[in-house]
């Protein structure tokens, strides 16, 4: 079954006496008693809750099997009721063959009293393109990391461990390959200490297999038709303890007032983080233009490459349409620079990274329908907050957390963590990451507009015209702004829109000239230093696409939470991956 497909070619069929079955496998999706019950039955009881939601602030639930989102719905409303002061819930579930939002809403309808957990999971349903999906779940202190995939790579490629887990494939007489044995040792492999399962079989294959993974197994009585159930955990080793987990960070001080600071800013307050931005007072960003293109990096390939883009590219998109004011204009019209281009555009538009009509062709160009124009300066004063106009000369450590100096040894703050996020300003406190700059100058005048263009440079419409460009210089950092380059932006202009170029011709423009950071490989830095540095920099011209979602696997990463990222893409983003010495830092 190919998950993008749309409802026409839906997994589900409804059967005469109302029931959602699978086409699949011919099994129901929920039990013809009451699904509800049965889902508070099996997997809520079966894994002790409420009552183990006390034992620590935040709680981890593994699902196999997402479905219509019943279980999940239901955890959400238990959880809301009984959660620990402060407590956040993290759900990650699994769904080869994802429903469609409307098929899922009338699933859940047969359940009004699900009420708002219901409708919060409808109103951010997660997408079909294959991978990982983030979806916030506001007002639940709660965040779900769905799975589209089959759950032997799901699983190699999530890094949490879960406290419970809801076994919810489909009849292992229907479905057997949910139920191997490898599949269940990959479970117990992604689970804490103590960790309880359950599920609605008793399946002779399912006891052994998770007998063979080393839970200890229970029958209990069923639900409805079925007489029994099963709940299974994991012993708490004898020496579990000795080593005492490293204190929860309070307060983060974050270095750059860009996009990369302000998604770090954003995530971190989400997770309850105090946090502080310090820029240099005459940093001069990209995140500074009047407009900006999120769009992703188009690789034909369909690697771990183009899949890190994909996702980056749509959990940045859903974040900035839902920020007030953000949105400038919808799609951006990719132009053919190359006869190659055309074919490389149709592989793109059927990869299965995207959701559906994502990437469309049109008359040998690639229209990216999701792709947006946002004003910058609208989501970095939102995610950011006050800023804090210093200069960070130098970093030291010792017992109380991170000190922050300026250039005359003066104390800027303290923090327990400290993000280097200053693009190619990183390198100045940190001379071993490996980054280049790249100067770029983009222009912009007023009266016209355009379609959202990009050709090898790009054209945009702004709040009140048009930005242009940009230049692209290794190796320079001077930030002045230069006539000679609108020049140049104007000819890039004129091979991708001669018109517009033509009508801009004579106009004086205005300009912003800024640095990005690339590194040797052109992918971005994200990750945590051996000296305990967070890292997120060298995003190159698609920081906007890119930082959302790599500051939620930083600030997951430092706080011991599960990373939004697959396992194999946050290889590809580590910031040890060139292995450079530490050096440079007062520890």
């Amino acid at each position: 079954m190919d998950p993008t497909a749309t409802t026409d070619g839906s997994p589900l069929v409804w059967r005469e006496d109302g029931l959602p079955q699978s086409s699949l496998y011919g099994d129901v999706y929920f039990s013809s008693v009451d699904g509800l019950a049965e889902t508070k039955a099996v997997f809520l009881t079966g894994c002790g809750l409420p009552e183990r939601f006390g034992a620590q602030p935040d709680f981890t639930v593994g699902e196999l099997g997402f479905g219509s989102g019943l279980n999940i719905a239901a955890l959400l409303d238990l959880w809301r009721r009984e959660k620990p002061e402060g407590g956040k819930l993290h759900i990650f579930s699994i769904e080869a063959h994802p429903l469609a939002r409307d098929e899922a809403a009338r699933i859940l309808a047969h359940w009004p009293e699900l009420g708002d957990a219901a409708q919060v999971l409808l109103n951010h349903w997660p997408g079909r393109a294959r991978g990982f999906h983030r979806v916030d779940l506001p007002g639940f202190d709660a965040v779900l990391d769905l799975a589209v995939m089959d759950v032997i790579p799901a699983l190699e490629a999530w890094d949490g461990a879960a406290d419970a887990w809801f076994l919810d494939g489909f009849s292992p007489a229907l479905n057997p390959a949910m139920w191997r044995e490898e599949v269940l040792a990959a479970v117990a492999r992604r689970s804490a200490p103590g960790a309880r399962a359950a599920t609605f079989t008793v399946a002779g294959a399912v006891r052994r297999g998770l007998q063979a993974a080393g839970f200890e197994i229970a029958k209990l009585p069923g639900f409805g038709r079925k007489r029994e159930r099963l709940e299974a955990w994991l012993r708490l080793s004898s020496d579990l303890g000795a080593d005492e987990p490293a204190p929860r960070p309070r307060t983060l001080a974050v270095i750059g007032g860009g996009i990369a600071g302000a998604s770090l800013a954003r995530a971190a307050r989400a997770e309850g983080l105090t946090v502080t931005i310090i820029d240099d007072p005459e940093g001069v960003a990209a995140s500074g233009n009047p407009a900006a293109l999120v769009t992703p990096a188009l690789d034909a390939g369909g690697g771990p490459r183009a899949a890190l883009y994909a996702q980056a590219f749509a959990r940045a998109a859903a974040l900035y349409e839902a920020e007030p004011g953000a949105l400038i204009a919808r799609e951006v019209l990719q132009l053919p620079a190359s006869e190659r281009d055309p074919a490389r555009f149709a592989t793109v538009a059927g990869q299965d990274l995207f959701e559906p009509e994502t990437m469309v062709v049109r008359d040998d160009a690639l229209a990216m329908t999701r792709a947006l124009v946002i004003e910058p300066a609208v989501v970095t004063k939102a995610w950011t907050g006050d800023i804090v106009r210093r200069r960070v000369a130098r970093l030291e450590r010792d017992g109380e957390g991170w000190r922050l100096l300026d250039e005359a040894g003066d104390l800027i703050m303290i923090a327990d963590r400290v993000a280097l996020a200053g693009g190619a300003a990183s390198g100045q406190l940190v001379p071993d990451i490996r980054l280049k700059p790249v100067r770029g100058q983009a222009s912009w005048t007023t009266g016209e507009t355009t379609v959202a263009t990009a050709f090898g440079g790009y054209a945009v419409p702004t709040r009140d015209g048009v930005l242009f460009g940009a230049t692209h210089d290794r190796d320079q950092i001077a930030v002045d702004v230069r006539p000679e380059d609108h020049a140049r932006n104007i000819e890039t202009l004129a091979k991708g829109l001669p018109d517009l170029a033509s009508r801009l011709t004579g106009k004086t423009f205005d300009g912003r000239a800024a640095l990005r950071a690339t590194t040797p490989d052109r992918l971005p830095l994200a990750g945590l230093r051996d000296d305990g540095l967070i890292v997120l920099t060298g995003l190159g011209s698609r920081g906007f696409c890119l930082a959302p979602l790599l500051a939620e696997h930083l600030v997951a990463r430092v706080l011991g939470h599960p990373s939004p990222l697959p396992r194999q893409l946050s290889h590809l983003v580590e910031a040890r991956r060139f292995d450079s010495p530490v050096t440079g830092i007062g520890v």
